[in-house]
């Protein structure tokens, strides 16, 4: 087994890609109460029609906060010596 340091390498910063990987996962938290919308996958409108229908049946809940989740993955850039190991690997 050989050890060595790395000094300096390239790496990227990307969306998590690959099956069953959302792009976004959307939710609104209503400001007035605290309800929640359900979670939905690649799509903020779910979200939207809900945050709608919320407001329409409590008037007065008319703030909320939006909140969107991304995920990223680090991959070795061109010339990292990772990207040579990870491509062996796969």
């Amino acid at each position: 087994m050989t050890r060595s340091i790395i000094k300096a390498a390239e790496w990227a910063l990307g969306p998590k890609t690959g099956e069953g990987a959302p792009e976004a996962i959307y939710s609104a938290l209503c400001m007035a109460c605290g309800a929640e919308a359900p979670a939905s996958d690649d799509s903020p409108e779910p979200v939207e029609v809900w945050a709608l229908k919320h407001t329409g049946l409590n008037p007065a809940h008319r703030q909320y906060k939006a909140v969107v989740e991304t995920y990223w993955r680090v991959t070795p850039a061109e010339g990292n010596p990772y990207r040579e190991l990870d491509a062996q690997g796969s």
